[in-house]
Formats: structure tokens, sequence, C-alpha cells
């Protein structure tokens, strides 16, 4: 069987804050027992984008030493632009979420590499950074993508909670296999 493996990102704090209601430790947890190593990464200096990159770079680095064939990545608001930098750089990323993600220094995202899935998740009443920043980034993007608008949601998605670990989960799991 593929080794498969998660990096899971937070946000401009660069800590373990989660979105979505504690998102990432629930699905880790619910990965693992599907096979797929999760990861989370903080960061040394946040908000810093070079240096968040470098620290999702390690991550990489980490799973490809562990054998890991298939890789997926979730960035949360920075993290999401992190995530898609580091994405376009690792041909062995097939799938890519971002969760209300900012578009700055997102700007390769059509650079993914070919057959990586890119996830786009906003809430249309997100004060920090508009649903607007993800629709960018989805068209910018090429398939397979899609974007997924949590109406009433805020930047955290907390309001969407339950359907945004759904649609992370299906995704993970349809595009998370060795080809």
């Amino acid at each position: 069987s593929s080794a498969r493996g998660a990096i899971w990102v937070g946000g401009v704090g660069g800590g373990w804050d989660t979105p979505a209601r504690e998102l990432y430790p629930r699905l880790c947890r619910e990965l693992a027992s599907e096979g797929i190593a999760s990861l989370r990464v903080r960061f040394r200096i946040a908000a810093q984008m070079d240096e968040a990159l470098f620290d999702t770079a390690a991550g990489l680095e980490y799973l490809h030493s562990t054998g890991a064939t298939a890789i997926a990545l979730t960035g949360h608001s920075l993290g999401g632009a992190v995530v898609l930098r580091a994405a376009a750089l690792d041909p062995l990323v097939r799938a890519m979420v971002t969760l209300a993600s900012q578009s700055y220094g997102a700007g390769r995202v059509g650079e993914l590499p070919p057959g990586c899935a890119a996830l786009f998740l906003h809430g249309t009443a997100d004060e920090v950074l508009p649903a607007r920043c993800s629709q960018d980034l989805y068209r910018l993007a090429r398939e397979p993508k899609r974007l997924l608008l949590f109406q009433g949601a805020g930047h955290i998605l907390a309001e969407a909670a339950d359907q945004v670990e759904g649609a992370i989960r299906e995704w993970l799991r349809r595009y998370l296999t060795e080809r």
C-alpha cells in the first residue's frame, strides 16, 4: 500500500490554532485510522511568508523521508497561501486545501503540479479576508478544482464546521491516492 501523508498549516498566528472547531486534530485522528499520517506545522516566525514556507517545506521533506508517495496540504488564512506555494514546489502533492485563504503571496496557484486537486473553502461573512480571495484563486487554478462558499460563515468557518470537515475528508480520500 502507498504511504500517504497530510500536512496541516494554521494562520497568521503561526501556532496550533485550528479553524472550524478543532478541525485539524479531528481529521488527523480520523485519517490516521485510514493509514494517512498527519503532520501539523507550527511556524517558527509567524506572519513571515518565506519563513512559513520554509517550515512547511521542512514538513514535506520529513514526509518524503518516511517514504510518502502522496501528500495533501491544508492551510487556513495565511496558511492557505503558504500551502499553495509549497504545493507548487512538490510533485508528490496530490491534494491541496485552503480555508479562508488570503490571495496575497498565492500567485503560484496556476503552477500546482499536474493533477494536484485544489479545494478552496471560504465563508461569505468573512470579515478578515473576503470570499473574493478564494474566488480569485479558484479562477487561476487548473482542474481538478472546486470552490465551496459557506453562507454566513466567518473567517474561522465555525458556523460551517461540520460541512467543512466533510468536504475536506471527502477531498483527501478521493485525491490522496497513488496514481
